[in-house]
């Protein structure tokens, strides 16, 4: 047995718990490897605290064990894992209050934007794991882009836990130098919003020249979409991609005149978005 427990049922918190109740693979890797290997699909429980009542119903809804606070856990209750997905000035505090509730090899895995691993070990002591995560908005489909990096006391068996749960909402990969993780927020965390800003932005220059809204906004979505997915699917870089569908002197090179005009088009506005962001993630995380 297994035994997972959530902090936090907001957005973040509620796509993981779905995908992990309604089946989402988990083996028994999460397990202490000390404790043999039974036979047959594993079990795992899961406990969720919540303070905000109707998040704490909708998690109830779907099968979960549910709670106000840590008060109300079980006493003799010991997590394998305990996942933070809370608000970042909450994180420390949550930490160190659950860190009691942990079983020796426990694992503290949290997906708050800001908060250093260093930090976090400060408040669980020397000998649990922590792992930090930076999620993003598409999670809640399990098409997300998780990227993690761990803590001093994390092994390559803490490190396969977090895979292994957090793969229910997407793709996940490791990063060793947690240096890099305000670039991450720039690019991937906050990456969402900039695309959709993009479908925004071209659904209205739609209905600009003509189209009907709801015509124009199933077209740019559409686009978007296909777009992206071939993107991720093709051998072919974007670039390689991008001059492929770019015929001399036709409508998408007048387009994409506009689009890269040096200083003012798309690509220079990406890199200072992105640098605005990373920026404001590295003052965030100093406070």
């Amino acid at each position: 047995m297994v035994h997972i427990v959530l902090v936090g049922a907001g957005n973040m918190g509620f796509a993981m718990l779905s995908k992990w109740l309604a089946g989402h693979e988990l083996t028994n890797s999460v397990a202490e490897p000390a404790i043999p290997q039974c036979s047959g699909k594993p079990q795992h429980t899961f406990s969720v605290i919540e303070p905000v009542d109707t998040l704490r119903q909708r998690a109830a809804a779907i099968g979960a064990s549910v709670y106000a606070d840590e008060s109300q856990l079980p006493e003799k209750l010991a997590a394998d894992v305990v996942v933070i997905a809370t608000k970042p000035p909450m994180v420390s505090e949550i930490a160190a209050l659950y860190a009691s509730r942990l079983s020796p090899s426990g694992l503290v895995i949290s997906v708050a934007a800001g908060i250093a691993t260093a930090a976090l070990e400060k408040r669980v002591g020397n000998s649990l794991a922590v792992i930090r995560c930076m999620p993003n908005m598409p999670a809640s489909i399990g098409e997300g882009m998780m990227v993690c990096c761990s803590g001093s006391n994390a092994s390559d068996y803490h490190r396969s836990v977090a895979q292994e749960l957090l793969s229910a909402i997407g793709k996940v990969v490791f990063i060793n130098d947690e240096n890099l993780m305000d670039a991450v927020t720039a690019v991937s965390g906050s990456g969402p919003a900039y695309l959709f800003l993009f479908i925004e932005s071209l659904s209205q220059a739609g209905t600009a020249v003509g189209l009907d809204g709801d015509l124009a906004l199933e077209l740019a979505k559409q686009t978007v979409y296909g777009a992206s997915k071939l993107a991720i699917e093709s051998s072919d870089s974007p670039t390689t991609l991008r001059r492929q569908v770019t015929s001399p002197n036709g409508t998408t090179a007048a387009a994409l005149d506009v689009l890269t005009r040096p200083g003012s088009g798309l690509p220079a506005l990406v890199h200072q978005a992105v640098a605005a962001a990373k920026n404001r993630s590295e003052k965030l995380g100093k406070s």
